[in-house]
């Protein structure tokens, strides 16, 4: 089993209505208009999904709606995420289940430590299915930084590990697998404000954040990148970056949320202990807003 990791695959938001429920209705629009965008598949349940605030039941919904307003048009690609590896296991197993065609796993929410531990926690939910699985590395948001060898590792020994999200912020780590393992492993950027760099460097896949906001956009610059096209991906990458830092703050969610709203695909809703954006903050959001749209390209 085999999944094309190529392209532009979004991390998406998780919609609430005004009491904190989810918004069934709206994520199954979501995603239908993104994949009449051009994205490669859905990422539900990551960082950006608010994962950490969604109890097992919600997450399991969640991908209920998403499998179904995809109807099989693209992959769904879960983040398998929780406190404990009992638990993300349970998640895996369930997403293979109910149709997912691949995983994104990420180290435990609150846990972090060696090697030793790490490695056991991932390769526990690599092992629970047989889907394609991408490795997900954050050292910044969790504290667990998969390096090069350990990667290696991994690679040598499931051979259903077939991708990295590599959100180091560092587009040298990109040089550093493909210098371990070749083209064992596609590389995704996970760091929307280092996609052209990381195409360069050798990345294949973008897991993107803006892109809910701004999908056709998004698989624009994916292309021009990938197709070596640099004065137009540097022209489109110059308007979209102030927007595409956004997504590397901690207020990643809020912010991004917020330009959904502004471009009519969402609300701003976030969970506790996130809060919505006021005060200087929401001001300078918003002026960011405004520049971009006012002189959004034709293309």
């Amino acid at each position: 089993m085999k999944l094309n990791w190529k392209g532009v695959f979004p991390a998406i938001t998780t919609p609430f209505n005004a009491d904190l429920t989810v918004d069934h209705g709206f994520l199954a629009e979501h995603v239908r208009w993104l994949i009449d965008n051009g994205v490669a598949g859905i990422v539900p349940l990551g960082s950006l999904g608010e994962g950490a605030t969604l109890s097992s039941n919600e997450k399991r919904q969640i991908l209920e709606t998403c499998l179904g307003a995809a109807s099989g048009r693209v992959p769904i690609v879960p983040g398998i995420s929780a406190l404990g590896t009992a638990e993300a296991v349970e998640l895996a197993k369930h997403s293979a289940s109910v149709g997912c065609r691949g995983l994104m796993v990420l180290p435990p929410y609150v846990y972090s430590t060696d090697w030793r531990e790490m490695r056991a926690h991932v390769a526990a939910v690599i092992a629970a299915t047989e889907l394609p699985c991408m490795l997900y590395n954050n050292p910044v948001a969790y504290r667990t930084d998969f390096v090069p060898e350990q990667i290696e590792e991994l690679a040598a020994e499931f051979p259903n590990l077939e991708a990295v999200k590599e959100s180091s912020t560092d587009v040298r780590r990109v040089t550093g697998i493909r210098a371990l393992i070749g083209e064992r492993l596609d590389i995704l950027v996970g760091v929307d404000d280092a996609i052209v760099e990381g195409i360069d460097a050798g990345a294949t896949g973008w897991i993107a954040g803006l892109v809910n906001a701004f999908p056709a956009e998004s698989v624009a610059l994916y292309r021009l990148a990938l197709e070596g096209r640099k004065r137009e991906a540097a022209e489109l990458y110059r308007w979209f970056l102030p927007l595409l830092r956004m997504d590397t703050v901690p207020k990643f969610v809020q912010l991004i949320k917020l330009v959904q709203e502004r471009v009519g695909q969402g609300r701003v809703h976030v969970r506790p202990p996130r809060l919505v954006l006021v005060g200087d903050e929401l001001r300078q959001a918003e002026a960011t807003i405004q520049r971009a749209l006012a002189s959004r390209p034709a293309l």
